[in-house]
């Protein structure tokens, strides 16, 4: 196992931390909003797909 240097560890931490892009709060504003809309448009559709098992359930229960 390789020598742990605390010191090192931390003065390669901080030059990986400055090689990140962040980003714009343009960037971040849009992709928020995709989220949401696509987050929505799947609960309407999972909302969809169990009313319709739902009903087929019921029905075959019907039958029973």
């Amino acid at each position: 196992m390789a020598n742990f240097n605390p010191g090192q560890f931390f003065n390669e931490v901080k030059a990986e931390a400055r090689k990140v892009v962040w980003p714009t709060r343009q960037e971040t504003v849009t992709t928020a909003i995709f989220v949401a809309l696509m987050m929505v448009m799947l609960a309407v559709f999972f909302l969809g797909v169990d009313s319709l098992f739902g009903e087929i359930v019921r029905w075959l229960l019907t039958l029973a």
